[in-house]
């Protein structure tokens, strides 16, 4: 996940309420159910010391829910009277929780809110194409290119003379293509959607195909259903979620393969929260890796308010002149703070059988060993 849309919560000290709110369920009482919500947050929030402020922004934000059409929840983060960030969910959390810390606790955000892919749809006809952009949140028009509208159809008869016409034909089919193909690749290049997938009849679908440039191929697929099939919807959430699982696997396995340390005893993957600590320091860390169950993840580590100001122990941080009044946070949250502050991207390794996991749940990837 690239974690580019948490920076605000950085932007400023906290202490911060965070607060995952479940609006899956839904009946004729819902406004006053909500009402009830916000209230029972409200005192959660209150019963660890969160000033009056915050709490009542956060009221007011969970009461305006009756209102949203989100499906699944909300996430809202808030800090001196202020809600700062509220993403939509892209899937209800277990339950609605409220939590009071130094820092947001955004790690839940890697598995409930919106997640690549980002698919680019192209619904393809002779005549062109249309483009829909896809993600966990439903999705919204992208465009479409019209190519050559005639000759489109190919005639019945075999008579010589109908030939060049059908050549004629041929010809439009291809220039078609092509021009599906170019702007894709512009379309993509705009919303940088991490998958694209094409619809339409075999040919249709093979000739853009072909036309893709190397650098979208390996991103690129086909459908088996076409337009109008009402497997089609399931058919696209199939290859989303085959492409995120995929995509684990890889990082995982370059995760495992940069674990083992080369012929000099340097290793390009860290785990445990030592080594991931003192790597955040050094702005090491390429992407991370977070097991939430693991054990952690809510171990307890010393934060000062600069990204790269945390450790283990309190005194490591005063022993190095980092800072004078360190607090403690969750790992997992701290080191998210520092992936964001050096463009690190993260990704939840939950679904993964905890021998397969990095050690403890935390791991990290490394710019150098």
């Amino acid at each position: 996940m690239d974690l580019a849309f948490l920076q605000p919560l950085y932007e400023q000290p906290g202490p911060w309420a965070s607060v995952y709110v479940d609006t899956s369920q839904r009946s004729e009482s819902m406004a006053h159910e909500r009402s009830l919500m916000a209230l029972d947050v409200f005192r959660q929030l209150a019963a660890q010391d969160a000033d009056e402020p915050t709490c009542r922004a956060v009221y007011t934000a969970i009461e305006d829910l009756q209102h949203a059409s989100e499906p699944y929840g909300r996430a809202l983060f808030a800090t001196r009277g202020q809600v700062v960030l509220d993403p939509p969910l892209a899937r209800p959390p277990q339950r609605t929780s409220a939590l009071w810390a130094p820092l947001p606790h955004t790690a839940p955000l890697l598995e409930l809110a919106e997640q690549e892919p980002v698919c680019l749809v192209a619904y393809i006809d002779r005549r062109g194409a249309e483009f829909e952009l896809r993600g966990a949140l439903g999705s919204e028009n992208a465009g479409e290119v019209r190519g050559r509208q005639w000759p489109i159809h190919r005639t019945a008869s075999s008579d010589w003379s109908e030939r060049h016409f059908q050549l004629k034909v041929e010809n439009t089919w291809e220039h078609n293509a092509a021009e599906v193909a170019d702007a894709l690749s512009v379309c993509q290049e705009e919303t940088r959607a991490d998958l694209i997938i094409l619809v339409g009849d075999d040919r249709e679908r093979r000739s853009v195909h072909e036309r893709m440039p190397k650098r979208l191929l390996d991103r690129t697929t086909e459908t088996e259903h076409g337009i109008g099939s009402r497997l089609l919807d399931q058919e696209v959430e199939r290859i989303r979620a085959e492409h995120v699982r995929r995509r684990t696997e890889e990082d995982l396995e370059r995760f495992l393969a940069a674990r083992a340390p080369d012929e000099e005893g340097r290793s390009g993957a860290v785990e445990g929260v030592p080594a991931l600590v003192a790597a955040a320091r050094e702005h090491r860390i390429d992407e991370l890796l977070i097991r939430l169950e693991g054990p952690d993840a809510h171990r307890e580590v010393w934060i000062g308010e600069a990204p790269d100001q945390l450790a283990v122990r309190r005194t490591d941080l005063t022993g190095l002149g980092l800072d004078t009044h360190p607090v403690p946070a969750r790992a997992d949250d701290a080191l998210l703070r520092c992936a964001v502050a050096t463009g690190a991207p993260a990704i939840s390794v939950s679904t993964l059988a905890p021998e397969e996991a990095p050690a403890g749940g935390l791991g990290a990837l490394l710019r150098w060993a």
